[in-house]
C-alpha cells in the first residue's frame, strides 16, 4: 500500500508542478505580447509596463485566447495589425516564454 500511496502523491505533485509551470508560461507570454503591443502603440517605460499588465489581466477574463486577441485587436487594428498577426505573435511569444520560464526552473 505504501508504494501505491507514494506513487499517487508523486502524480499529484507532478500535476501541481505542471499546472504551475503552465500558468507561469502563459503569464510570461501575456507580458511579452503586451510589451510587443505597447511598442507598436508607441509606449515605453512605465507606460509600456502598465499596458502589458492590462493585457495580462485581460487574458484572465475567459478561458482561451479569445479575450487577449479581442483586446489586442481593438487596440492595434487602427495600426493595421490583424487577427492573424496577433495569433502569430502569440505563438512566437509563447515559445519565448517557454524558453525563459524553463531556463529559470
Amino acid at each position: 500500500m505504501t508504494s501505491f500511496d507514494d506513487r499517487e502523491k508523486a502524480f499529484e505533485a507532478k500535476f501541481a508542478h505542471d499546472a504551475d509551470l503552465r500558468f507561469r508560461i502563459l503569464a510570461r507570454r501575456g507580458k511579452l505580447i503586451g510589451l510587443w503591443a505597447a511598442e507598436k502603440l508607441g509606449k515605453s517605460g512605465a507606460m509600456a509596463e502598465d499596458y502589458a499588465k492590462s493585457v495580462l489581466l485581460s487574458d484572465l477574463e475567459v478561458p482561451g485566447d479569445s479575450d487577449i486577441i479581442a483586446k489586442l485587436l481593438a487596440d492595434l487594428a487602427p495600426l493595421g495589425v490583424g487577427e492573424g498577426d496577433i495569433k502569430a505573435m502569440l505563438a512566437e511569444k509563447l515559445a519565448q516564454a517557454e524558453t525563459q520560464v524553463m531556463g529559470e526552473a
